[in-house]
């Protein structure tokens, strides 16, 4: 089945090219050419977002109800709202919450749309940042324990965030040569620490600047690591409730192409060891702690051109290419053209969502 989108612009690596038309035939673009007649004003398509970080959407959060139909839900409301890719992440929890929600995305892969897979944040954290994670279950991992995870994970298990200063190089070494994508986060680590640990071959940076060492002109913190190394890259929740508009807008500078965009966002919950709640814009715990996000994809990558001052191009390319590249599935959704699957967001010129296709199919929204 084709589809055409007409007269509408959008980002040939780094050229902006305008007046164009996309062509779809079935999950594919299959021809990019200019227009001949501009029969209508002219749009701006993207490539679908990919959420590396996300607790729950459409009501759900799957931690507290893990479950087939909750990972549908999500999976559901995200397509809606532009995010054609994303890991289910899991908060520090008990071994049979963790348990129960690899079981459930092993059972769920199979029919999956866009979840990849889970991230999971934590157990393996430092006690001293750990923001609204529950200590109860926090611990160093063990090597057994580690192998055991990933081989009930069978591959679901896409990436996961540890504290490495409390944890022993075997371990680190055994996820990385699993294929995890293995992120520093939650972390009390010093320059030097982090440095190692990126120098090991930690890839990235859970949320930069929250949970973690901080800069100080005396003791760098991890943030001066991860600006200061060739390769470790970072996250960050452009909603400027976890980090300063102009923070974010710092890191972006030095980071560039490291740097991306998660949500971390989190849904209304009264159950169970999270349970948030939202003030504006934002979510809290029943003590006050900051939580997660109420960010979408799209409302981040608006955050940052309206905030940041960050280039629409680069603020699209941090919740699309950085994050797919990162995670070894660049075909997903990365870059328009010709023979790349056509995961496809159309906009207007205020930035509004007006389409949704995935795999070249229409989304309603």
């Amino acid at each position: 089945m084709s589809k055409i989108i007409p007269n509408t612009s959008y980002y040939d690596n780094d050229n902006l090219k305008t007046g164009q038309q996309i062509e779809i035939d079935g999950a594919k673009i299959v021809n990019i050419s200019p227009v001949t007649a501009e029969s209508q004003k002219e749009s701006i398509t993207i490539p679908g977002f990919i959420d590396l970080q996300i607790y729950g959407s459409g009501g759900r959060l799957f931690s507290a109800d893990p479950t087939i139909e909750s990972l549908t839900i999500m999976e559901d409301d995200l397509l809606k709202k532009g995010t054609t890719g994303f890991l289910a992440c899991m908060a520090t929890n008990s071994a049979e919450v963790f348990n129960q929600c690899i079981k459930v995305a092993k059972a769920h892969r199979p029919t999956a749309k866009n979840c990849l897979g889970l991230h999971l944040e934590g157990p393996f954290l430092n006690p001293k940042r750990l923001g609204a994670h529950v200590p109860a279950f926090v611990r160093k991992a063990s090597l057994d324990e580690i192998k055991k995870l990933i081989d009930f994970g069978d591959g679901v298990i896409k990436m996961m965030t540890i504290a490495p200063e409390l944890q022993d190089d075997d371990v680190i070494e055994y996820l990385l040569n699993n294929g995890v994508v293995v992120s520093l986060g939650h972390s009390n680590a010093t320059f030097e620490e982090a440095t190692a640990a990126y120098n090991k071959g930690i890839q990235t940076t859970t949320h930069l600047f929250n949970a973690m060492s901080p800069i100080h002109h005396r003791e760098p913190g991890i943030p001066t690591a991860v600006f200061n190394h060739d390769k470790a890259m970072a996250s960050i929740i452009a909603d400027g409730q976890h980090v300063d508009f102009e923070v974010v807008k710092f890191a972006q500078k030095l980071l560039k192409e490291r740097l991306f965009l998660i949500t971390d966002a989190v849904t209304a919950c009264t159950t169970g060891p999270y349970q948030h709640i939202q003030e504006g814009n934002k979510y809290v715990m029943p003590d006050g702690t900051l939580s997660g996000s109420s960010l979408t994809m799209l409302a981040a990558v608006k955050n940052c051109v309206s905030h940041c001052g960050i280039d629409l191009n680069d603020a699209v390319k941090m919740g699309t290419q950085y994050p797919a590249q990162l995670i070894g599935m660049e075909n997903l959704t990365a870059i328009i053209g010709v023979g790349n699957t056509a995961n496809l967001l159309v906009l207007d010129q205020e930035l509004s969502l007006k389409e949704v296709i995935f795999k070249g199919e229409t989304i309603s929204i």
